[in-house]
């Protein structure tokens, strides 16, 4: 078919629960950290596809996507199963726009993600581009339980720019060292997010890019809204970028 490729699974990873990495090789093209590929594979005749973004960085390979299985899903149970040696099928052409390249220039980066919405950030993080245009760059990352906080050695290798990465796990529904309890948008209205890592979420010194659970990215963008932070746009540049992720 028609901007199909097949990509040989090199590994599946489970890492908790419903939470699965797939690692494949593929002759795709070259894409832009954040954007989004189609993994797809022949169900009782017909293909069925579904968008997931990359992990790795467009330099990287094996091509990782990060995922989540889903009850009575058609193709999320059957991605979990694969091993070594099968094959699934990608599109050749990246999409998306969720990308750094549309986020304008600010002092502080915030990258705020729930579950496997981490994905598009790590990819991100993994090229030099967030690294030279932001002077602090804080990763959120929220979950429900701890197992949830997955790519821990990738993220612990981003210490490795010192004072300018910060990282936030929130843990909603169990107490884990380290990380602030229940959700994000109750940690912006009192205030204890900007005191942990000591920046502000402000229009004059922030970009923030907000990916996944629509709930989360909807009540986000309007706390930030009434701080007077607005929507980035081509024509109208802002300072929220977003992405649901569901």
């Amino acid at each position: 078919m028609a901007g199909w490729l097949e990509a040989e699974v090199i590994e599946r990873k489970h890492w908790a629960g419903d939470l699965y990495s797939l690692r494949v090789e593929a002759p795709v093209d070259p894409f832009q950290a954040g954007q989004f590929n189609r993994l797809a594979l022949d169900i009782d005749g017909e293909r069925v596809g579904r968008p997931y973004s990359y992990v790795n960085a467009p330099d990287q390979t094996p091509l990782d996507f990060y995922f989540i299985t889903v009850p009575g899903g058609p193709l999320s149970n059957r991605l979990a199963t694969l091993n070594t040696g099968d094959t699934v099928q990608l599109m050749s052409k990246p999409q998306g726009f969720f990308t750094l390249s549309e986020v304008p220039d600010a002092e502080i980066l915030w990258l705020m993600a729930t579950g496997t919405a981490l994905g598009p950030y790590l990819s991100m993080l993994r090229t030099e581009i967030p690294w030279q245009r932001f002077e602090r760059i804080v990763l959120i990352h929220a979950v429900r339980s701890a197992a949830e906080l997955t790519y821990q050695r990738v993220i612990d290798g981003f210490r490795d720019y010192g004072r300018q990465f910060q990282f936030v796990p929130f843990v909603s529904r169990e107490s884990h060292p380290g990380a602030l309890p229940g959700r994000v948008t109750t940690a912006i209205e009192n205030g204890s997010l900007e005191r942990r890592v000591d920046l502000p979420l402000s229009a004059d010194a922030a970009q923030v890019m907000l990916c996944g659970n629509p709930d989360m990215v909807r009540d986000t963008t309007e706390l930030l809204k009434a701080r007077g932070l607005r929507k980035n746009r081509r024509r109208t540049p802002g300072h929220i970028t977003t992405e649901h992720y569901w």
